[in-house]
């Protein structure tokens, strides 16, 4: 169901014409609804157990997350520090060829 027919419905009273009989407008705040509370708890649990519905949003997302094995972590983890490992021995190598430039030919 879309946006727009939650918030108005279609009418079947009818007006004398044709159109739809006059109704109030929704009254929305624009604030997050919240997820249905625990009902019997008390204290902590309570409170912990109110969420905002964008909170429960994220977490329903986030459990249809395919996360990779302890395996496929390790290996990836493996390859980022090896390529890190070569791009900073590149670039501290250029650092190098650099100043020793500078040294001979500025600096002389």
């Amino acid at each position: 169901m879309s946006r727009a027919l939650r918030r108005h419905p279609p009418s079947k009273a009818r007006g004398s014409r044709g159109r739809a009989a006059a109704r109030p407008l929704p009254t929305s705040t624009g604030t997050a609804r919240a997820a249905p509370r625990g009902e019997g708890r008390s204290g902590l649990s309570a409170v912990a157990s109110w969420r905002p519905r964008f909170v429960m949003d994220i977490i329903s997302e986030l459990r249809k997350v395919v996360w990779p094995s302890r395996q496929d972590t390790t290996y990836l983890t493996i390859v980022v520090l090896i390529v890190a490992a070569i791009v900073g021995a590149a670039l501290g190598g250029i650092d190098i060829g650099f100043g020793w430039l500078i040294d001979n030919t500025l600096l002389k």
